[in-house]
């Protein structure tokens, strides 16, 4: 195929009918628009000028390809106007996924707030707290709690946020509050599990006065639905694990009251995973930046 350079130079040669004009136009020497013009000649097999000392004259071959060669710089320009418009103007398709509590709360009601700003952006969100095959799922955007495992994926920090560990008042009444992490164990309290395949929820991390340790806690419930889980709190059934924000309100109410205290868990951080490419699809890069700014702010 030629090269586009070669083809450019050939009409502004054609157009100009001379070799030395058509170099300064396109700002190469003269040495390298002959280059140019031969290395055209060479791949296409056919003398496209005449020269001559004086001047140089397009060949019958050269007439009939100039008019062809145009068309392909005029789609090339197309092509690339295109390509300017859709990075000025995004539009198409992403493909979201979130966990399920963040992503209710704070991504789903700010995916319509995108929209309004980037009307020509299709949105597809999949909220799910299990783990997921970002680039096996097709996923453009995935918002991680916690620690990804290492999959060779691009990772943008967003935020650090608290977590607690509550249960309800009537739980503490029949069961009694743990202060320290070994208490879970040594009590045989009820912690409810977020579970699916892959998940160690089954082993919590506390702050103890040793450092953080790993403590393997039980319960009868479990689920995949970290919603799910904080009902069931709320209903007596357990203690959770929880992110401060998601159940901030119940703490507030009274509904929900943290236990524990003396073995707090370690800070959660939310990030967002994409493919790693060079040159990544605008409309993606928009999206990651919209949220990071807006989650930013919401969990200041």
């Amino acid at each position: 195929m030629a090269n586009i350079n070669n083809i450019r130079m050939f009409t502004r040669v054609y157009e100009l009918e001379n070799m030395s004009a058509a170099a300064r136009d396109l700002r190469v020497s003269a040495a390298v628009a002959s280059s140019r013009i031969g290395e055209l000649e060479k791949q296409l097999g056919i003398r496209l000028f005449t020269r001559t000392t004086r001047s140089i004259q397009p060949t019958e071959q050269g007439r009939i390809f100039y008019p062809k060669a145009l068309k392909v710089l005029e789609a090339l320009e197309e092509a690339e106007a295109a390509v300017h418009e859709i990075t000025l103007n995004p539009r198409g398709s992403i493909f979201v996924s979130a966990p399920l509590g963040i992503g209710r709360r704070l991504i789903a009601p700010n995916v319509a707030v995108f929209r309004e700003k980037y009307p020509e952006i299709h949105t597809r969100l999949r909220l799910s707290d299990r783990a997921l095959d970002v680039a096996g799922e097709g996923l453009d955007v995935a918002f991680v709690v916690g620690n990804p495992p290492d999959s060779g994926l691009m990772m943008k920090p967003i935020a650090t946020f608290e977590r607690v560990l509550c249960a309800s008042p009537e739980y503490i009444r029949r069961k009694g509050r743990p202060v320290y992490g070994a208490d879970l164990i040594s009590q045989d309290h009820d912690c409810l599990l977020l579970r699916f395949p892959g998940s160690t929820e089954f082993r919590w991390s506390l702050n103890t006065s040793d450092g953080y340790q790993n403590f393997d806690v039980t319960g009868p419930f479990a689920c995949d639905d970290g919603d799910v889980l904080t009902e069931w709190a709320l209903d007596g059934r357990g203690i959770i694990n929880k992110p401060t924000f998601e159940i901030q309100h119940h703490l507030d109410s009274g509904a929900l009251i943290p236990v524990c205290q003396k073995s707090p868990p370690p800070n959660t951080q939310l990030a967002v995973l994409y493919p790693h490419r060079k040159n990544q699809d605008p409309k993606s890069r928009f999206f990651i930046d919209f949220m990071s700014d807006t989650l930013k702010a919401a969990l200041a």
